[in-house]
């Protein structure tokens, strides 16, 4: 009896006193529409590009921060920042080229990320491709995962491989950090 008692009180702590960020980094179902979602980790995920009415799905599911790779296009992303501001999340916007990707965008995109590493983090673009290349440079060079790991992660997206500018990009930053 008293042990029922006391698994009762540790549930109800549990529904009502558990942080909400820790109860809502599992609610990604609302994200399942969002073009190649993924989640990396608990406070990382990438993504396509996400429409207006999923802005609401991207605080659901914990996010704090969301970085947009993608140009600023009126029929993709007009009011996106706004809307994710109105939600309380924090919006950065680079706008990373697809057919000239940039050391310069990257560098910037590492500064984003160091300067948010305690906050959740939603990296999306038009397909996931650019944020999933970032996401997987951010991974290997300053976090320190295994390529193999983090390469893993960007192989369900896509592969580099199949755009020379891409690969070119890849090899690029990963040279320049070899001689840090």
């Amino acid at each position: 009896m008293m042990k029922a008692i006391m698994l009762r009180w540790i549930f109800v702590y549990l529904l009502f006193f558990m942080p909400l960020p820790l109860l809502e980094a599992q609610s990604d179902t609302n994200l399942a529409d969002v073009r190649a979602y993924l989640r990396i980790s608990e406070r990382l995920g990438t993504a396509g590009q996400i429409t207006d009415s999923q802005v609401l799905a991207v605080k659901q599911a914990g996010y704090d921060v969301v970085v947009n790779l993608g140009p600023a296009r009126e029929e993709r992303n007009l009011l996106e920042g706004y809307l994710v501001t109105q939600q309380g999340m924090t919006y950065v916007h680079i706008p990373v080229s697809w057919e000239d990707p940039s050391q310069r965008d990257l560098q910037l995109f590492m500064d984003v990320m160091k300067a948010n590493e305690d906050r959740s983090v939603f990296v999306h673009c038009f397909a996931n491709m650019r944020a999933s290349a970032f996401v997987y440079l951010y991974r290997t060079l300053r976090l320190g995962e295994l390529d193999e790991v983090a390469r893993a992660d960007m192989a369900k997206i896509w592969d580099p491989a199949s755009q020379t500018q891409w690969q070119m990009f890849i090899e690029e930053a990963q040279q320049a950090a070899e001689k840090q």
